[in-house]
């Protein structure tokens, strides 16, 4: 149960994501700095550490939704699909992912899709796994959202996309305070339909947000429901032009970290 909305701009992108819950789940854990073969990686996690979204060096981000129109669970010893992200999170072309995931083991892994967004070759790709295929499937580089729900799937997805449709309309479409604005909305209502979800078994339970530019590729992620006033912490790579115009990037430097209250449009 996750919304995801992509606004792609011509040098760089900014990228939101809902992550919807059981309210018995345990909670995730905010974003964290993670090291692999020289490369650097930001992502929050589960307990067991998998992860929902990832952002790395190249500017890529990665983002996992169940996908629950595909009818049946795997029926081997379950893999969590929050593993999924962590096998190509540094990661810097549409190639490499689909080379890590054809090296997962697919069939112990219940049906997903994979959102993943590539700046230097302006891609958006998405891989969907279906307990039988691996299929990709690009995406143009514009605007655009993916919705998943163990509510109803199809239902959540016409009425988020309505939604996404009518904001789109609006002079501050595209922008990071309308952004914000989206992935806190009740539109039509507060329930389960609503991008700011809610049930009386399970919610919104955190947002997180990324975003790329010449100049820094910055995660923030707030613990909660979006609509809650709470605390934002912000991860950051160092940036160069090498994360918008294709280019492998060398080793990253230091990350900077710091925490501070969540701006009004995100309240």
């Amino acid at each position: 149960m996750c919304t995801v909305s992509l606004i792609a701009r011509r040098n760089g992108y900014a990228l939101a994501m809902n992550r919807d819950e059981k309210l018995s789940r345990v909670a995730g854990l905010p974003p964290a700095r993670q090291t692999v073969a020289g490369h650097a990686a930001l992502s929050p996690s589960e307990p067991g550490g998998g992860t929902w979204i990832a952002l790395n060096d190249f500017g890529v981000t990665l983002a996992l939704i169940n996908w629950y129109s595909v009818p049946g669970q795997t029926r081997r010893g379950n893999v969590s699909r929050g593993s999924v992200i962590r096998g190509a999170q540094t990661a810097g072309s549409a190639d490499e992912v689909a080379h890590a995931l054809r090296a997962l083991p697919l069939r112990r892994i219940n049906p997903f899709r994979l959102i993943g967004v590539f700046p230097g070759s302006r891609e958006v790709w998405e891989w969907r796994w279906n307990l039988k295929q691996l299929k990709a499937h690009r995406h143009p580089w514009r605007m655009g959202q993916w919705v998943s729900s163990g509510w109803d799937e199809p239902a959540a997805q016409r009425i988020r996309g309505r939604v996404f449709r009518q904001a789109r309309r609006k002079k501050s479409a595209g922008t990071l305070a309308w952004l914000r604005r989206l992935h806190r909305s009740h539109v039509p209502g507060c329930g389960a339909g609503s991008i700011c979800m809610h049930r009386a078994d399970a919610a919104t339970v955190s947002y997180t947000e990324v975003v790329l530019t010449f100049t820094h590729a910055r995660m923030r992620h707030h613990q909660g429901a979006p609509c809650v006033s709470g605390r934002l912490s912000t991860l950051q790579l160092p940036a160069s032009r090498s994360g918008t115009n294709g280019q492998r990037r060398q080793s990253p430097g230091a990350t900077a970290v710091r925490r501070r209250s969540v701006p009004a449009a995100v309240r």
